[in-house]
């Protein structure tokens, strides 16, 4: 019997439902010998029915594509245009414009900032983010209006207008304008004197103008301040030895005058409570090296076929980025070794919420489907696999199975339905 051959008494929308929803699982498609083996993407593992592979998601998915001559390889990047009706990584036009329903994460905005109002310190967050992201002239831009903000609004806080120079300095900085940070460096230093970081970055700028005598005496305050950074240690000897070149042995007497810090303000900087923002960076740091420690050992878990405690690991994981769409499909496998057909699918929609052309969760996804008895649902999915690349030997592999359990099914139904 033809895998399209709706089965003998379906009435006539029975028959044609199921030609539609059958048509496309097998056209164009090679025959395949039907195998009992399920593989979860980029991991070939035998395993019983209805159940996931052991592969856990990296940084890049594992699939196994397969080449005319029916060997397998690895996918390689920028190989070939597009088809046509498709985009970039076989996202679809259509997934595109579903992705863009995914609003971006702004909470950054709303993180500490001093005693500035609600809507400057928005401005100073976004310029941190646009700095770290290296998009300097548009952090500049953000600083400078939430500067003039300050300046409009009346506000004198030295501390916050001495981060804001500061935050501005170090981009001009990073742009090689050299005489614009030290403008805003003295800036800062005038509102809070003997501030490290100010210091430092006019030290640099001065010393990539090579105007090593002001280097040197800022550089040596810094070390008054705090004889700790590392930094100001090696710019000095550094500084030195050109100093020497280019004024000889009485290169001292030629030097600015470095001020004394005067013990109040070294002890200031030594006693001085964290920022609210340096606390924040501390805690994101620490959570992202527990995140990292945890997805790791989930993996060795899921690699030992310990898929309880594999399960644990990616769920401490959620806890931490619960957008890590890479964690849903990995707790993804472990639900399906363990049987937990409806949790898998669950995580698979979590996963496809954030990343709507995702293969992997698409294909798991299928097999929960599959373990649940839905083929229909399990070979639409599969084809979307399949739509999206297809070359996926083991999504293509699946739906034959998945075809003719829905065809036994659909006889089965068929059977026990009288006729009229």
């Amino acid at each position: 019997m033809s895998l399209l051959t709706p089965p003998v008494g379906a009435c006539p929308d029975t028959r044609s439902s199921i030609q539609l929803r059958l048509g496309c699982c097998s056209r164009g498609r090679k025959a395949l010998t039907l195998q009992r083996t399920e593989i979860i993407m980029g991991n070939a593992q035998d395993k019983p029915s209805g159940s996931g592979g052991a592969k856990t998601d990296q940084s890049t998915p594992g699939f196994r594509r397969r080449s005319r001559a029916g060997s397998t390889e690895k996918p390689k990047a920028g190989k070939g245009p597009p088809e046509k009706g498709s985009m970039a990584n076989g996202a679809t036009q259509g997934d595109r414009n579903q992705s863009k329903d995914i609003p971006p994460d702004t909470s950054y905005l709303d993180a500490p900032a001093g005693a500035l109002p609600p809507h400057l310190g928005r401005l100073k967050n976004e310029g941190n983010h646009l700095f770290k992201k290296g998009q300097f002239a548009d952090a500049v831009e953000k600083y400078s209006a939430a500067i003039d903000g300050c300046c409009d609004a009346g506000i004198e806080s030295g501390e916050d207008l001495c981060i804001l120079y500061s935050n501005r300095a170090a981009c001009y900085l990073k742009d090689g304008s050299n005489t614009e940070s030290i403008q805003d460096c003295t800036r800062a230093l005038d509102l809070q004197p003997f501030s490290l970081k100010p210091l430092l970055r006019r030290a640099t700028a001065y010393e990539s103008m090579e105007r090593y005598r002001q280097a040197y005496v800022d550089f040596k305050t810094v070390l008054q301040i705090d004889i700790g950074v590392q930094a100001a240690h090696d710019s000095v000897h550094r500084i030195t030895k050109q100093l020497i070149e280019q004024d000889g042995p009485d290169w001292r007497q030629k030097l600015p005058e470095i001020p004394l810090v005067p013990l109040s303000a070294q002890q200031h900087h030594r006693q001085k409570d964290p920022s609210a923002e340096l606390v924040q960076a501390r805690e994101a740091k620490k959570a992202e090296a527990r995140f990292a420690s945890l997805k790791t050992e989930g993996n060795e878990h899921v690699r030992k076929s310990q898929f309880h405690d594999g399960l644990e690991k990616y769920s401490e994981c959620l806890k931490i980025k619960p957008d890590e769409c890479s964690c849903f499909t990995n707790r993804a496998i472990c639900y399906l070794r363990l049987g937990c057909f409806e949790e898998a699918r669950q995580d698979c929609d979590s996963a496809l919420k954030l990343e709507p052309t995702n293969k992997k969760a698409f294909y798991r996804r299928a097999l929960a489907f599959k373990g649940l008895q839905d083929y229909l649902s399990s070979s639409s999915d599969l084809q979307e696999v399949l739509q999206l690349d297809p070359n996926v030997h083991e999504a293509e592999q699946e739906l034959e199975t998945v075809t003719g359990l829905l065809r036994q099914s659909l006889m089965d139904g068929a059977q026990l339905t009288p006729r009229v």
